[in-house]
């Protein structure tokens, strides 16, 4: 027995040099044949298996470890019957999705999903042929919806028996998970705000067109000026496409009028630095000449100058959220799907004065 386990050591030893200076590829057989034990038992082992008792399960995890083993999820794909793939899709990259939004979700999910699975980004827009959206392919679906137009993606998966969750865009089906927060009343919330700062000239300049979250957002905007009984004037409503640019041209126009507004709300944060800098090219001061909101608290708001009062849309946490439900969903078809909805919250900083009201 101890001749054996020496042979076994200098085995050991001797494969883990060669690997040093050639770099082979290393299996399940190689760390099999180390650890004196079946190459079933190794995968078993490698996959958490229960029945593999935990001190063999962590010396293989070890030797495994020390030989820098990487799976093959090819081959462990056909005998697991999984893609090892999750797939996130917005309803589109190239339009409307900004890149600080972008980076939020990938961090929220990231946070959850773990190194074994891969994380594949798309736009649904770019989609040619819904038939290769399989389980095949797909261990689970996230879809980012902005549009409504992105419902025939949806049901297509759904339909394709493929775990889904829903995020961003209230959906009216119960039977599909759906995680996304409460723009309207965040916006209304502001829009008192600054009703309260005595601000009554008040613009906004809209989010993309087709997209629910710049018609709740515009919504919460109506509702709160109308429940104020303040007028709205018709060229203090101008259309962005969420991207700085849009903010930048859409500021111009409304400064360029002849009773420009005293505060203008931006539906994303992108569109007010795009104002913000619309305001300094005129050498128009914030907030002394013109107040301005935001929408999302992206990570840039609070180093803007001056900094940026915003609505803080958790947009990292729902897309933690949706990963938690859709791992959750990706285990079993049995546990319940349901609607959650997240708070949003101002956050007040420098962007936004007091003026009398007039």
């Amino acid at each position: 027995m101890e001749s054996l386990t020496i042979l076994t050591i200098h085995f050991y030893t001797d494969f883990k040099n060669r690997k040093s200076e050639e770099h082979p590829l290393v299996t399940i057989k190689d760390i099999a044949k180390i650890a004196g034990v079946s190459h079933t038992t190794v995968s078993r082992a490698l996959n958490g298996n229960p029945i593999i008792k935990k001190t063999t399960r962590d010396r293989i995890n070890q030797i495994a470890a020390d030989l820098n083993y990487i799976p093959n999820y090819n081959a462990k794909s056909l005998v697991m019957k999984k893609s090892y793939t999750i797939g996130l899709f917005f309803s589109s990259i190239d339009q409307g999705t900004s890149a600080s939004f972008l980076v939020d979700v990938i961090k929220g999910i990231n946070a959850v999903v773990d190194e074994n699975y891969n994380l594949s980004v798309n736009g649904i827009d770019s989609i040619k042929n819904l038939d290769s959206i399989l389980p095949q392919r797909f261990d689970g679906i996230i879809v980012m919806s902005q549009s409504d137009q992105d419902n025939s993606f949806i049901y297509h998966v759904k339909q394709a028996g493929i775990p889904l969750v829903v995020l961003n865009r209230q959906l009216g089906d119960v039977s599909i998970a759906n995680v996304l927060a409460d723009d309207r009343s965040g916006v209304r919330f502001a829009i008192d705000f600054a009703l309260e700062q005595g601000h009554r000239k008040i613009a906004i300049i809209e989010g993309k067109t087709g997209f629910k979250s710049s018609l709740e957002r515009k919504e919460g905007f109506l509702e709160s000026m109308s429940r104020a009984k303040v007028n709205i004037r018709s060229e203090y409503l101008v259309r962005g496409d969420y991207s700085i640019e849009s903010g930048f041209k859409q500021m111009n126009r409304l400064l360029d009028l002849d009773h420009p507004p005293t505060l203008v709300f931006c539906s994303n944060d992108d569109m007010a630095i795009g104002a913000m800098k619309a305001c300094y090219a005129k050498n128009i001061q914030i907030p002394n000449d013109i107040s301005i909101i935001g929408f999302d608290d992206i990570m840039f708001a609070q180093y803007t100058t001056p900094t940026l009062t915003t609505i803080r849309r958790p947009i990292a946490k729902i897309s933690q959220v949706g990963a938690e439900k859709l791992i959750e969903l990706m285990g079993t078809s049995n546990i319940p799907v349901s609607q959650i909805l997240l708070d949003t919250k101002l956050i007040l900083r420098e962007s936004v004065k007091t003026v009398s009201v007039k």
